[in-house]
């Protein structure tokens, strides 16, 4: 920002003390959170420090839209910490203002939404990210499994209800875990999912048993031998086996396929979040989104960028070495530019960095069409070879005119006086002296004073 506040705030903002300064108060917040109980002095104690922290987090949200202004909203943590903190703001209101309206059930649901603040801590947990990410990954084969699993559920229970419908209340089979009704065979079939006490359900089935159920009479089965012992048998085990032992472990298996995944890819040289702190990192070069930055400022950039795309100073040779584009005049560096150079360096030369090249590119050329237009005029190799070039002839061009005022000196010397010729022989003399020096690696001071010929401005 040009305002010096706000260029304060945003340095403020864009420094690692402040996420960390942040990450202390979202873990002393869980701490609080922790101690909570319906003691009423440490019950107040606790609502203060809640105050607190909302006050810190506001503040917090405040600070960073004044700061970046309209770009705070383009992403999607800043977003989320926006939602939470408003929603902090929002249930401290309700509890204060509305507390004679509402019951303190629907006070304390509202309160809930602290829970949020805990949440923000997995922007700065790398390994937890990769958990989420692989949870996602897994979720469309989570449902498919889901879906396998009820359709199993469902056909099970309707083969119980009717051949276990007039199992006695005993055991594991009770008035909510029976066979009577489909949602009480649903029941009984998660339990038998989650293996925990399905024997107890199998229990009556082995049980050697004349009657059926004292209020199954209406259901018109006979009295004697309505249960079959072996079918009980293949019914509950075969369950097991196809719910718990294999669907079940579907389950396990999809996670732990997709965090292996997911372990690699956050292994890898580069990864997602290297991508974003580039574009962080630019964004504070580039506040305007030109996707420019000037060619003095490289330097600069290399060395604000994080590991492993950071080049730290003294850099100069390095990037003039990577020969990066240089367009607009010769006087701007494109950000696909210096982000495929600096992906090239990491990853070396492959198949994969053409394909990600080709979609990078893709993807700019989409966000801003004048790419096209731009095409490089130099390069940073070239830059550097030119300066170095134009040095070269600066000095063989200063030399030949030094040579050429030697030889005007000694053309005619008797056309003029004694004085003359004597003052005229000494500057030969010391122009000489200095041209010897000057070929021997060696600068006299006393060429300004001792040479009479003025030379044209240069800069070495």
């Amino acid at each position: 920002p040009q305002n010096a506040f706000l260029g304060l705030l945003f340095d403020i903002v864009s420094h690692k003390a402040f996420d960390i300064t942040i990450v202390i108060f979202i873990c002393l917040n869980m701490i609080v959170m922790m101690a909570e109980n319906n003691q009423k002095g440490t019950k107040d104690v606790l609502n203060k420090i809640n105050y607190f922290f909302v006050a810190v987090f506001t503040a917090e949200c405040v600070i960073k839209i004044l700061a970046l202004r309209q770009y705070y909203f383009g992403s999607g943590w800043n977003v989320f910490d926006f939602s939470v903190v408003v929603l902090s703001i929002v249930s401290l209101g309700v509890s204060e203002v509305f507390r004679t309206f509402f019951s303190p059930t629907v006070l304390r649901t509202f309160r809930l939404a602290r829970i949020g603040r805990i949440l923000r801590i997995i922007r700065k947990a790398r390994g937890i990210r990769t958990l989420l990410f692989a949870l996602l990954m897994s979720l469309p084969a989570l449902v498919n499994i889901g879906l396998l699993l009820f359709l199993i559920m469902f056909i099970y229970a309707i083969v119980g209800m009717a051949n276990f419908a007039c199992l006695p209340l005993e055991g594991g089979i009770d008035s909510i875990f029976n066979f009577q009704t489909f949602c009480g065979s649903i029941l009984c079939l998660f339990q038998i999912t989650t293996s925990a006490g399905w024997d107890s359900l199998l229990a009556p089935v082995l049980k050697q048993s004349d009657t059926c159920g004292p209020k199954l009479n209406s259901t018109g089965t006979e009295t004697s031998n309505c249960i079959n012992r072996g079918f009980g048998i293949f019914y509950f085990v075969s369950y097991v086996i196809v719910s718990f032992l294999i669907v079940v472990n579907m389950y396990i298996a999809v996670i732990l396929e997709n965090f292996s995944v997911a372990t690699e890819e956050s292994t890898d040289p580069l990864c997602e979040d290297d991508f974003d702190m580039f574009y962080e990192t630019w964004a504070k070069f580039d506040p305007l989104a030109t996707q420019f930055i000037d060619y003095s400022a490289l330097s600069d950039f290399a060395d604000a960028l994080a590991d492993p795309l950071r080049i730290p100073k003294p850099n100069k040779f390095q990037l003039i070495s990577m020969d990066i584009p240089i367009v607009i005049s010769g006087d701007k560096i494109h950000c696909l530019d210096i982000l495929l150079t600096l992906t090239k360096r990491v990853l070396g030369e492959s198949g994969d960095l053409d394909n990600l090249e080709l979609n990078m590119e893709k993807k700019f050329v989409a966000a801003d069409p004048s790419k096209r237009c731009c095409s490089p005029i130099s390069s940073t190799l070239r830059r550097k070879q030119e300066e170095v070039s134009a040095l070269i002839i600066q000095r063989a061009f200063r030399r030949h005119l030094r040579q050429r005022s030697l030889e005007n000196m000694s053309l005619n010397p008797y056309k003029r006086n004694s004085a003359v010729f004597e003052r005229e022989l000494q500057d030969k003399q010391s122009l000489l002296a200095s041209l010897l020096n000057e070929n021997n690696g060696r600068k006299m001071d006393k060429l300004r004073s001792a040479s009479s010929i003025s030379l044209p401005l240069f800069y070495d």
